[in-house]
């Protein structure tokens, strides 16, 4: 699904001498990297703040935690999302509300959202899934209407553009009060290890998502409330500030596939192609399509036959998995996701992908179906 060999042989010079400068300065943890790095993605994104964690997962749990979540509350997510989004809440003792999402863009929406809170409603966390981003504005409207937080997880789609209605584009993870991201390394930003982030406009907030990354500290060995320790390790930053630099690049390497998967499954009826939102770009984390007829267990066996990979994000929504079972009465259902635990599948994308290596993939999907 993924070629980081690839990708590394191509920058290895940059990322060995990088590696080699931090281990020769032996300043593992908070070093010069991890700074710089929260610098340079500050600057990418246009983000007031960046603060770097351990990882995805970490980054929306410190999202609650500063913003001072409680046990109860209830934070509305997406029921066809990876488990992360969930669980985080849960771990904290809030209620994670799943939602529907919409058929063709895969992301919840604003109409979506406003039937779902509660008097006891105090977030809701929008996935901008397989990197195509959520319509934010409708959605923040709401929630500013009815006074509740929107923490964006931009794990999938980080260098994505959102269009407001004035046609300003903002990077995804900066349109909301706080922005999530991992940089697990098949993601489009990918570090070598662990590694996570958060972003925000608000010096407050900043303020209290650092400390609560450690430890609760303000300062060292003064903790003013209870936190978590959660480091980008400066390793990962030095790869990352490497990485940062080819970002667009390889968003739009994943974008020139995409590109010829559409033109490619344009005549077949069973295989409906990922839509691009007119309001944002896409960058492709992953290829997903939807088949039709009953017919996608039947394509993943065929490419598995020819040694072409492919995946099912995701086989299972949120509310069956057996960890979210007090979160949900019996036979509680929603059909669009279950549609697509039922039709989705991922094919190969990513920034190494030659002609010849893609050519092989589609000839295989069209023989499926001719």
């Amino acid at each position: 699904m993924v070629d980081l060999r690839g990708q590394y042989l191509r920058i290895k010079p940059e990322i060995d001498a990088a590696l080699l400068n931090c281990v020769s300065s032996a300043e593992f943890i908070n070093g010069p990297p991890v700074k710089e790095f929260e610098n340079e993605l500050a600057s990418y994104l246009n983000s007031r703040h960046v603060i770097g964690c351990a990882n995805g997962t970490d980054a929306l749990q410190i999202a609650f935690m500063a913003l001072g979540l409680k046990p109860g509350d209830e934070v509305i997510v997406p029921a066809f999302t990876y488990v992360a989004t969930a669980e985080a809440a849960a771990l904290l003792g809030l209620r994670p509300v799943m939602v529907d999402v919409c058929p063709d863009s895969f992301n919840v929406t604003a109409e979506i959202i406003e039937r779902a809170i509660t008097k006891k409603t105090r977030a809701v966390v929008p996935v901008h899934l397989f990197g195509q981003p959520c319509d934010m504005k409708p959605l923040m409207d709401v929630a500013r209407s009815k006074n509740i937080y929107v923490i964006e997880d931009y794990a999938q789609a980080i260098g994505a553009d959102y269009f407001d209605r004035d046609g300003h584009a903002k990077k995804t993870g900066t349109v909301s009060d706080i922005g999530c991201t991992s940089f697990f390394p098949s993601k489009n930003l990918g570090c070598y290890g662990d590694g996570g982030a958060l972003t925000t406009q608000s010096d407050e907030l900043a303020e209290r998502l650092r400390m609560t990354a450690n430890h609760g500290q303000e300062k060292k060995y003064y903790h003013s409330t209870i936190g978590v320790n959660s480091r980008l390790d400066s390793i990962q930053a030095a790869v990352l500030n490497i990485k940062l630099r080819y970002l667009d690049e390889y968003n739009r390497a994943r974008s020139r596939v995409a590109t010829n998967y559409d033109s490619a499954f344009s005549d077949l009826d069973e295989v409906v192609t990922p839509i691009r939102h007119k309001r944002s770009s896409h960058v492709f984390h992953q290829y997903t399509v939807k088949i039709g007829d009953g017919k996608r267990d039947g394509l993943q066996q065929h490419l598995q036959d020819k040694g072409i990979a492919s995946a099912i994000y995701y086989p299972l929504p949120l509310y069956k998995q057996d960890a979210f079972n007090e979160y949900v009465e019996p036979g509680f259902s929603l059909p669009v996701t279950e549609s697509l635990c039922k039709s989705v599948l991922s094919l190969p994308i990513h920034t190494e992908m030659d002609e010849t290596t893609q050519s092989s993939v589609i000839d295989a999907v069209v023989s499926f179906f001719k």
